[in-house]
């Protein structure tokens, strides 16, 4: 995971011109960008300021003022960014950068300058502000600011440790902040330059504003710069930062966790040499910050300590960082709930830790957080749950929080979670046995109403084969399922039928239509040529007026009904000419092609009048076939009629798939005002089917 860049350019300006407002509180308030009326008018100003400090370059007293007030004024112009290309293309980069440096003495000078360190900071202020667009960072540089810069960080060594001197000096590592933020050529420039010991040293400065910006500028080198890394630890700057982490400043605690943070990303020698030096501890503690920023760079860092040691993982925990991580999942600031749920999913890869987290109340925040809006919030939380459910202690807390359905049912940003959450459901799945089943079993009987719904519906999508019976039909799931398709919250009886539908494609996983022969014993048939054949024909037929030729011993074969038309006291038994009043000849003849020859083809336009046929003369091959065709026909209009006609002709194999539709396709066909009293009237023979699927060995289903 790429380390988050937490400051950015707005913030680095932002802290320039609060630290530039906070000196000159009740000072004489210099004109800005706002106060001129046209542009012409403020480049007419801006050229005349650049034209003052490219002729006082000099120790003369009125050069000095002039020079200091001039970047004043510009300082406040600066602080306007859609003026700032303005102002460089007005040349008041290298006359900035002259002013860097301290002029000549004059001949015969004692003692200190006039505005001292003065000039030199005022500079460095509006350099650094120039920075903050990317386009004018390499300019700066180029004109050789950076030299003169780090020149400036050694004033700190002056015996005259005064305000000015700290103000120069701070205004320095600013600039150098500003210049190399995201620009990997001037980061490396610094480098050479020698800044980075200057800075080290400037970690221990008296002043807290200046140690501050020190850390700040050892953190932007620091990022994405192996090289600059390794100088700063060589420069010993661990043992320094790791006590700032202590500090009761929150700006120093917040620079000091920044630039460890970017010092350990990416870098694993140097992330055990920063817990050498102790860190781990001071870093826990800033998870307790009043600082959101602190807390979220804590807890990006206890994520990467704990990324491949396991060690690590468990003294993180012991030390006390789980609690104060779980309170930072219901923080109102997203990227702090990000960094808290990436550092809980890199310690939930530990057993123990895993109990841990869920016995602190984790698992509910981070179930929350799956509805999250922002898609690496939402990963974080979901790889942090997959960490969970590998524990067996954890599986029915999750359950019972209702963690099933929030995995089932959310919608997730990226496929990166879409494939997190199959493997926890996977994950789960295996975890359905044993002490875990028989724990959910217990909880599912003594439970609240609510939980033992919840246990009920994740065991139907979860459970084994081997288990359904004794979940559904010895402990009662199949009541608590049932329940909830009584009318009420429609989204309960959402989450019942889509947990009875999938507890029915696993009791019978084809189709009922499929799943039964076409006939009960095999069966010689005479063939499609003696299909209204009057060759040895010894019966006829009268079908709306015409003759159909048939042989009894191919009738007698075929059913119950034919045998006992034949066989039996009926005036059929030794009638020559049979008349059939009630079915059509299309009809009639479907019937007698299917008892020659074991099949025909069953056009919907046709099925149910076939249907009715194959019920009147017990035929309950062709009444398969006809039923499969008429299944596939449901729709969710149809589905009440279709339902009464299974009534009307038994035809059970066509009731269950209505009752299956219905289950499958629950949200659209509630929609229908005559839905409720249907579920109410099918509910019986909804039990019924259920109870003789599961009751079926698994092996069998």
């Amino acid at each position: 995971m790429d380390r988050p860049t937490i400051s950015t350019r707005k913030g680095l300006k932002r802290k320039l011109e609060q630290d530039f407002e906070q000196e000159n509180r009740g000072r004489h308030k210099i004109p800005a960008a706002e106060g001129f009326e046209t542009h012409q008018k403020l480049t007419h100003h801006i050229h005349s300021l650049v034209d003052i400090l490219n002729t006082t370059f000099s120790s003369l007293e009125s050069d000095r003022a002039a020079a200091k007030r001039a970047t004043s004024v510009l300082s406040q112009i600066a602080k306007n960014e859609e003026v700032v290309d303005t102002i460089v293309d007005c040349g008041a980069v290298p006359a900035l950068v002259v002013h860097l440096q301290t002029p000549p003495p004059l001949r015969g000078e004692n003692g200190p300058k006039l505005y001292e360190h003065e000039v030199e900071k005022g500079s460095a202020y509006v350099l650094g502000l120039l920075a903050v667009k990317p386009e004018h960072q390499q300019l700066i540089v180029d004109a050789g600011a950076l030299t003169h810069l780090v020149e400036l960080l050694k004033r700190h060594k002056s015996a005259d440790n005064s305000r000015a001197v700290n103000g120069v000096v701070r205004r320095a590592a600013d600039a150098i902040t500003n210049l190399a933020h995201e620009n990997s050529g001037i980061k490396t420039r610094v480098r050479i330059e020698g800044a980075i010991p200057f800075l080290v040293e400037l970690l221990e400065h008296a002043d807290n504003k200046v140690q501050r910006a020190a850390a700040g500028a050892l953190r932007t080198l620091a990022f994405k710069n192996d090289d600059n890394k390794k100088q700063i630890v060589e420069c010993h700057a661990l043992p320094t930062l790791v006590i700032m982490l202590r500090s009761e400043d929150t700006a120093i605690h917040y620079e000091a966790v920044g630039v460890i943070g970017n010092l350990v990303h990416s870098s694993p020698h140097i992330k055990k040499e920063v817990l050498l030096a102790g860190a781990l501890q001071p870093v826990i503690g800033l998870l307790s910050s009043s600082c959101s920023e602190s807390q979220r760079e804590a807890a990006l860092l206890l994520g990467q300590f704990a990324a491949a040691d396991s060690d690590c993982k468990v003294h993180i925990v012991q030390r006390g960082a789980v609690k104060p991580l779980i309170d930072m999942l219901d923080s109102s600031d997203v990227q702090l709930k990000e960094m808290s749920a990436f550092a809980l999913g890199r310690l939930a890869q530990e057993t123990h830790n895993q109990a841990g987290i869920a016995h602190n109340g984790g698992i509910v925040p981070l179930l929350s957080l799956l509805d999250s809006k922002s898609g690496p919030l939402q990963h974080n939380a979901a790889f942090t749950l997959y960490g969970l459910v590998d524990n067996e202690d954890n599986v029915a807390d999750l359950i019972m929080a209702g963690g099933f359905q929030k995995l089932q049912d959310g919608e997730f940003i990226v496929q990166q979670t879409k494939d997190c959450v199959a493997k926890t459901m996977k994950r789960l799945e295996e975890k359905i046995h044993g002490r875990v089943l028989n724990h959910l079993l217990y909880l599912m009987r003594v439970s609240e109403r609510n939980v033992q719904r919840r246990i009920a519906l994740a065991l139907a999508h979860l459970c084994t084969p081997d288990d359904r019976k004794v979940i559904f039909l010895d402990k009662n799931g199949l009541d608590l399922l049932l329940g909830l398709l009584e009318p009420g919250s429609l989204k309960q009886q959402h989450e019942g039928s889509v947990a009875l539908y999938k507890l029915a494609t696993k009791a019978t996983p084809v189709s009922p239509v499929d799943a039964a022969p076409l006939s009960p014993t095999p069966q010689v048939y005479l063939g499609e040529q003696y299909v209204n054949n009057p060759t040895l024909s010894d019966v006829t037929f009268l079908v709306e007026g015409k003759r159909f030729y048939a042989h009894r011993i191919c009738l007698l074969a075929s059913s119950d009904a034919f045998r006992a038309m034949f066989d039996g006291g009926y005036r059929e038994r030794n009638a020559k000419d049979v008349e059939i009043p009630n079915i059509r000849w299309e009809v009639f003849e479907l019937m007698m092609r299917f008892i020659y020859t074991g099949s025909v083809e069953v056009d919907i336009d046709i099925a149910q009048d076939l249907l009715r046929a194959a019920d009147q003369y017990l035929l309950d091959g062709l009444k398969r076939l006809c039923e499969c065709t008429i299944a596939q026909d449901i729709s969710v209009e149809n589905v009440s009629l279709m339902y009464e006609l299974s009534e009307g002709f038994n035809a059970m194999s066509l009731r269950e798939a209505c009752i299956l539709f219905i289950l499958e396709q629950f949200d659209k066909f509630c929609t229908k005002p005559w839905s409720s009293c249907l579920i109410q009237r099918i509910m019986p023979e909804i039990r019924n089917y259920f109870e003789k699927a599961l009751s079926k060995p698994a092996n069998l289903s």
